[in-house]
């Protein structure tokens, strides 16, 4: 049975499972001090990896190509590793239950790959107690082995922000939490020895879960006051940023900006913290009636739009409409759970067109959108409305003066994100 000294030697071997906006980061971190493999069971991602491609834009080719990372689908590498850290989405299904299929099957994989002494880290958001509960049996029974006899336990929480070149994963600090003693020293140095802000310790597997799980809930939670806020602003003629610009003036008012709130994290975590207390007998009223204000955000958006074109005598059935953006936050491809989806549905009922420009798209993206119209570029003089939904550095660099070009001559731009100045639009959020 093998044993981890510390501190732990470059030949270590790390297999990161799951290369997607957290695993992929995390791999070439640790490839600056171990031996890493980097895991996914998409042969098409592997493919284009091997052949220098970032398809979440997060490295460059150059970075890609010239990566120590060995790249590989296959189970029989995977074999190799010493510490396995599975970094797999975790959504909701349609009903907003807990989607644990990507979790249990990386289990899976990893339990028939284990060697004694090895030890399983997960960094994938899930509920307190899911990676006892739900991965852990799915390793013992896979493997033939058992915990903190045959091989350990970890979790860490993830807490990458893609497509954000200030908070990178070195100077944010690390949540480690591990099954016993020894494997929470292992960890604890393994993301030591890339986390220039540290590590911070805690006592069980569940806490370091429910500590990420509120991360998100919290800042949900905080955003769905500030949508409300806009929402009442709207009905009494104020201009929501003005008022939270004098808000901010007092020391202890937390900056936040009302918008579409969707994503993989935001619009998600707060329903596996709610699945949870139910099953212990508690039903949330506070975060639920958060997600309620949040999901409600694309039909407030559209009804104001449609409103105001209204009032204006528009032919509305007859407009074209020009939405700016279609990912859920600027400067990223990820389109998961985006609500500009929502937003175009909707207003799609209503409007004779509607029509989508998001410059950081691919191909495949926009082809698995059937029901969205993408186009390639606005053309000049031809909308009677756009929404700047998304603020990419892409339409700021545009400029407000382009923008309106897009319009026809009494045509409405409704920036929901603040990228110009209030006298240059007609709506803000």
């Amino acid at each position: 049975m093998k044993t981890f000294s510390i501190p732990l030697p470059p030949s270590t071997k790390i297999a990161v499972v799951g290369l997607g906006y957290v695993g992929l980061p995390l791999a070439f971190a640790l490839s600056k001090k171990f031996d890493v493999l980097g895991f996914d069971i998409s042969l098409k991602r592997i493919s284009e990896l091997n052949a220098g491609v970032d398809a979440t834009k997060e490295f460059s080719k150059k970075e890609v190509a010239d990566t120590k990372i060995h790249f590989t689908s296959s189970d029989h590498d995977l074999k190799t590793a010493d510490i396995y850290i599975i970094a797999v989405p975790t959504p909701v299904n349609q009903e907003l239950i807990p989607d644990l299929g990507m979790l249990i099957s990386a289990s899976k994989t990893v339990g028939k790959c284990l060697a004694k002494g090895d030890i399983v880290i997960y960094e994938s958001t899930v509920y307190p107690g899911a990676t006892e509960e739900e991965c852990l049996p799915v390793l013992e029974k896979t493997s033939g082995f058992k915990m903190n006899k045959d091989f350990f336990l970890g979790y860490s929480p993830e807490r990458i922000n893609p497509s954000d070149k200030i908070h990178k994963i070195d100077n944010i600090t690390k949540v480690v939490s591990g099954s016993d003693e020894y494997s929470l020293e292992i960890i604890d140095e393994l993301y030591s020895s890339i986390i220039n802000a540290g590590t911070y310790k805690v006592n069980s597997i569940k806490v370091a879960e429910a500590a990420k799980v509120i991360e998100n809930t919290q800042r949900d939670l905080n955003i769905a006051l500030i949508n409300e806020f806009s929402k009442i602003f709207a009905l009494l003629d104020l201009d929501t940023e003005e008022v939270l610009k004098a808000a901010e003036t007092k020391w202890n008012f937390i900056p936040f900006r009302p918008g579409l709130v969707g994503g993989h994290c935001i619009g998600v975590d707060p329903y596996y913290l709610t699945y949870k207390a139910q099953q212990v007998g508690y039903d949330p009223q506070v975060i639920l009636s958060g997600r309620v204000v949040n999901d409600h955000m694309p039909n407030f958006i559209a009804d104001r739009l449609l409103n105001t074109l209204n009032h204006l005598m528009f032919d509305v059935p007859n407009s074209l409409i020009l939405i700016l953006g279609y990912t859920f936050k600027e400067n990223c491809n990820d389109v998961r759970n985006t609500k500009v989806h929502d937003l175009a549905v909707t207003l799609s009922n209503s409007v004779n067109i509607v029509n989508i420009f998001d410059p950081l798209m691919n191909n495949e993206q926009v082809n698995s959108l059937s029901d969205i119209n993408f186009i390639d570029y606005p053309e000049i003089n031809k909308y009677d409305a756009i929404i700047i939904a998304v603020g990419h550095q892409a339409f700021l660099e545009l400029g407000i003066n382009k923008i309106r070009e897009f319009c026809k001559p009494n045509g409405l731009i409704y920036d929901l994100k603040y990228l110009f100045p209030p006298e240059s639009v007609d709506l803000r959020l």
